[in-house]
């Protein structure tokens, strides 16, 4: 029997590379996504299908959360609030969607299960990761925990996140050695015709392509600050 990996996959170049490692690895990667009325939904799910696509997934999950707009409190799910575009500041930013780790992995967790999975795999970045606090490789390894206290006793589940210590360019730089279809993935938070190139998202995106000394793909209304 083939060993599984339940890979939770936003559309973006973290998440996609994580799968592309577990891959690698001899997993036969079952892909999760996650619509929850972002403000990027259509295109995140339109990477994810092509990106799964090439990808060559055993199973795929694409669930439906409609909580997230109802709590608000975040300018990916509230209209209200704009998605910053000064620069990334210290704090955790109104992009942070509350608990949305948490609540991605506790239903990796029930589909992992399910499926016979051992690893649950997500793309957080701790260093780089604008002060979201479940991206922190502590938190992850305590839901980890959590997990398996919560599951049957032969389940034991890893939650694999092999790009918590890397910087944005070594992402890229590893995308690269793994043949991630970078042009697929999508990391705006705020457009989707083409990137906006001054949220925090896109901003991180940029400078890791900048730093790793490669031109990024993917489409830009403004690039390097020059519309």
């Amino acid at each position: 029997m083939a060993k599984k990996a339940v890979c939770i996959m936003s559309g973006g170049m973290d998440s996609t590379l994580a799968a592309y490692m577990l891959r690698a690895q001899g997993y036969e990667i079952v892909a999760v996504h996650f619509n929850y009325d972002q403000r990027t939904q259509q295109k995140e799910l339109e990477s994810f299908r092509a990106i799964t696509a090439r990808l060559g997934t055993g199973q795929t999950y694409e669930i439906d959360l409609d909580f997230f707009a109802a709590i608000g409190a975040s300018a990916l799910t509230d209209r209200s609030i704009d998605v910053p575009t000064g620069g990334i500041e210290a704090g955790v930013p109104v992009t942070y969607v509350p608990f949305r780790n948490g609540i991605f992995l506790s239903i990796a967790a029930a589909i992992a299960e399910k499926e016979g999975a051992s690893v649950i795999g997500i793309g957080v970045v701790e260093e780089d990761s604008s002060g979201y606090p479940d991206c922190r490789e502590a938190y992850i390894e305590a839901m980890q925990r959590a997990v398996n206290l919560g599951t049957r006793d032969e389940t034991q589940l890893t939650i694999a996140m092999p790009l918590v210590h890397l910087k944005k360019e070594q992402i890229v730089a590893e995308a690269l050695a793994y043949d991630v279809p970078l042009e697929l993935t999508w990391s705006c938070y705020s457009d989707e015709a083409a990137a906006c190139g001054v949220c925090d998202s896109c901003r991180l995106r940029l400078k890791g392509f900048e730093l790793a000394g490669i031109p990024d793909p993917i489409p830009y209304r403004v690039k390097n600050g020059v519309s």
